[in-house]
């Protein structure tokens, strides 16, 4: 089969390799779509905290249970689905107590181990969710959005809280979705003048600001009779923009820190007391989130596919990563397709 290694920063290389084997307790996935994250792209770059070369990225995936191991149940082949990424080990206290999403001995598809950017992923039957109701495209996005459930989720909001999201890149738009369907207000921060377009225009988000242009702490007060946000969610994945957010917070006000970085961040002591400010980490998500996210989509509640800017074929990954890791380029979401794999080679379709 024919999979995509990461072997340095800025160098992808399409291998042929051995399918993998099922085992017990595993289900075979051909891959039909792979979306590329920031995880990715930062990884590509160089820029990732958690990652070692050569890898095989890849962890947004959805494809075709075409075999199983054993103990599977064998009428899961044929089935579409998609996958929770993060392999917990289920002994460890935060496994122990359901924060599974942060595991002490988190292995991460794509990112600890070999992920799927692969015409075929063994995978542990029990992070596979299958759906006769989304498409491939669909259920590639579940992973990523789930990403942004879990941070709504972990910020308490409530119906008419103001949330402020900074960042309007694809997490960022699965934070503004999630915390509208919970009722929120939401205003969206960002350099970007066309993702704050899309925001607007698609989403409908209340107001958006430019981080550079407008005064956006008296832009927030605006809208919040003269209060900063209920809560902030910084997605941006810039040290800068991630201090600049602790000034959008209002009192009593819960500050969610999506975004991981290789940096220190920093604030002003005295403010931060205050207004008794809460700072929380989000990290990956949990099977609730997930399945948050997937009956959204089945409700029709998510703009899901309309952030897909680029879509391109796995074997032409190679030449087109550079260019979607481009800002010029305007990609808010890529999408890699898998449907010509059986003309590469492999298990017919």
């Amino acid at each position: 089969m024919q999979t995509l290694v990461c072997t340095q920063p800025r160098h992808m290389e399409l291998r042929d390799v051995p399918e993998p084997q099922c085992a017990p307790g595993e289900a075979m996935l051909r891959i039909r779509r792979v979306g590329i994250c920031g995880t990715d792209i930062h990884a590509y770059g160089g820029n990732q905290p958690y990652f070692t070369y050569p890898r095989v990225l890849g962890h947004e995936l959805s494809g075709d249970i075409v075999g199983v191991g054993e103990g599977v149940d064998e009428s899961l082949v044929g089935h579409s689905a998609y996958v929770i990424p993060y392999l917990h080990c289920g002994e460890c206290r935060a496994c122990r107590q359901g924060k599974t999403n942060c595991c002490q001995h988190m292995q991460v598809i794509g990112v600890h181990r070999d992920g799927g950017m692969a015409e075929y992923l063994s995978v542990p039957v029990d992070h596979l969710v299958t759906s006769s109701t989304l498409d491939a495209e669909q259920l590639a996005l579940v992973e990523c959005l789930s990403i942004g459930a879990h941070a709504v989720r972990r910020s308490a909001i409530e119906a008419d809280e103001l949330a402020v999201v900074v960042g309007a890149g694809p997490i960022g738009i699965g934070i503004v979705q999630i915390a509208q369907s919970r009722g929120a207000r939401v205003l969206v921060v960002d350099t970007n003048r066309e993702r704050l377009a899309f925001c607007r225009d698609t989403l409908g988000v209340e107001d958006v600001l430019h981080a550079l242009d407008d005064d956006v702490e008296a832009a927030i007060a605006r809208h919040h009779d003269g209060a900063l946000a209920d809560v902030v969610f910084d997605a941006t994945g810039n040290p800068a923009a991630m201090n600049r957010g602790f000034d959008f917070a209002g009192h009593g006000g819960r500050y969610v820190l999506v975004s991981v970085v290789k940096a220190d961040i920093t604030f002003n002591d005295p403010d931060f007391h205050k207004r008794e400010l809460s700072l929380l980490g989000s990290r990956n998500a949990t099977r609730e989130d997930f399945e948050t996210v997937a009956r959204l989509m089945e409700e029709g509640r998510l703009q899901s596919t309309a952030m897909i800017t680029h879509r391109g074929p796995h074997h032409e990954l190679p030449t087109l990563m550079p260019q979607w890791c481009d800002p010029a380029t305007g990609v808010i979401k890529a999408m890699v397709t898998f449907d010509d794999a059986s003309a590469q080679g492999g298990r017919p379709a």
